[in-house]
């Protein structure tokens, strides 16, 4: 079993008193800033950090009656600063504060997806040293191709989820940005020295033009970003789906003493996990369409993009997190049967080896139309009659002719095929 890492839980980025938490920082830092531009006196601003507070029921009920978020939460916040509390929110729009809250809300969440592609990516190279010469089938269309190795297959996964964290720490730079500029975004009534110091303290990047919303392409690109490395989990869950099918079986995931595969079958031990993932992936994607309707909005702002985004960064996220710590424990605890592997290696009788054949072939002098014909009309027989390759090659006179027995040792050794291996494991950093 791997072990269980420690680390935040996803969702409380996303609950209302963190929201509002960030809300709440955000309107202090502006009086802070206003206070420095001559704007708060020092007693308000001294009063504002000491009584400033919310009450997440207190401000759901103030909502009940205005309809208004932002209203609401200004209305408790004053409750508790009392007077001093008129230079709150001074020159600012509700969406100053949502926009950039939930840009520190996105950061945070990016964050832990991070942690968690690196954890996959942990367990894959740990898989991929292991099996590093463990020979199994490649195969293309679903149909035997050439040999491969169970620890380039697991390599290829180590590489690809090192784009999935490129991915992701793009999405995080595009959106850490944050915005107080005012009604429709010309800093009319609030200085833009205001809104460089409060995004320099969330560790954000003030924007260089705005409207009232930040543009919604950076949101898009963020989900886009989600939904790339959720197909990335798709693929490897049904990788391994697949070569856990019965006929195959050269993989499995872990199944539990206690776990029961079927109420009907006892005997089913089912890709449950596997599956689930490549479920969750679909949400991804649809999730990325409505962030994709998102970016266009009507002049400077409406809130059509509002509604859609309270579930889906909240939701794709979780289900991120859920899915690649899911893909770690996959990959962890992986049951992997190379007896297998080098059973299903030998069951088509050494057509594996039949590229091999045709290059001898050319290199003793036949054509290549020439050896492609013979070759593909013994590999045919050996379909059909279940006869090894090479014995079919060599009760052909037009190949002894030419082709020594020697020769036809190399031509059926598996080991041409992992020369390569080391070079391919240290071009991807393993």
């Amino acid at each position: 079993m791997i072990p269980r890492y420690t680390r935040p839980e996803l969702g409380a980025i996303w609950s209302d008193e963190n929201r509002f938490r960030i809300w709440l920082r955000i309107e202090i830092l502006a009086c802070e800033a206003m206070h420095k531009l001559g704007v708060v006196p020092a007693a308000d601003l001294r009063r504002i950090r000491e009584r400033a507070a919310f009450d997440v029921k207190r401000i759901n009920r103030i909502e009940a009656k205005v309809n208004h978020d932002v209203i609401a939460f200004l209305t408790n916040v004053a409750e508790h600063v009392g007077p001093s509390a008129r230079y709150i929110h001074r020159g600012l729009t509700s969406s100053d504060v949502l926009d950039t809250a939930l840009a520190v809300q996105m950061v945070e969440a990016v964050d832990i997806l991070l942690v968690d592609v690196k954890a996959v990516r942990r367990v894959a190279a740990r898989q991929a040293r292991r099996y590093k010469f463990t020979p199994m089938m490649g195969r293309s269309h679903g149909v035997h191709a050439e040999p491969i190795t169970f620890g380039l297959k697991m390599a290829l996964m180590y590489d690809e989820f090192g784009r999935a964290l490129r991915r992701l720490e793009a999405a995080r730079d595009v959106i850490r940005v944050g915005q107080l500029s005012g009604a429709v975004g010309t800093h009319a009534h609030i200085s833009p020295f205001v809104e460089q110091y409060v995004c320099r303290k969330l560790g954000l990047r003030a924007a260089a033009i705005s409207t009232q919303v930040l543009q919604r392409d950076r949101h898009a690109e963020y989900m886009s970003a989600l939904a790339l490395v959720g197909a990335s989990v798709d693929r490897w869950a049904t990788e391994f789906r697949h070569l856990q099918r019965t006929e195959v079986h050269e993989v499995e995931e872990f199944f539990g003493k206690e776990q029961k595969g079927s109420s009907a079958m006892p005997h089913k031990k089912n890709p449950i996990t596997g599956e689930k993932l490549c479920g969750l992936a679909r949400l991804l994607r649809g999730n990325l369409v409505a962030a994709l309707e998102n970016v266009a909005l009507w002049h400077e702002r409406d809130i059509s993009h509002s509604s859609v985004e309270r579930i889906i960064l909240p939701d794709s996220t979780i289900a991120l997190d859920h899915m690649l710590v899911q893909l770690a424990r996959l990959v962890g605890n992986l049951r992997v049967f190379p007896k297998r592997m080098k059973e299903n290696l030998d069951s088509t009788h050494g057509l594996i080896h039949s590229q091999q054949v045709l290059l001898c072939l050319t290199q003793k002098g036949f054509t290549r139309e020439q050896a492609y014909r013979m070759v593909q009309r013994h590999a045919m027989e050996s379909w059909n009659s279940g006869r090894d390759l090479r014995a079919l090659l060599e009760a052909d006179p037009e190949i002894v002719a030419k082709v020594t027995a020697a020769d036809l040792d190399k031509v059926f050794d598996i080991g041409v095929h992992f020369k390569d291996v080391s070079r391919t494991f240290k071009a991807v950093g393993l």
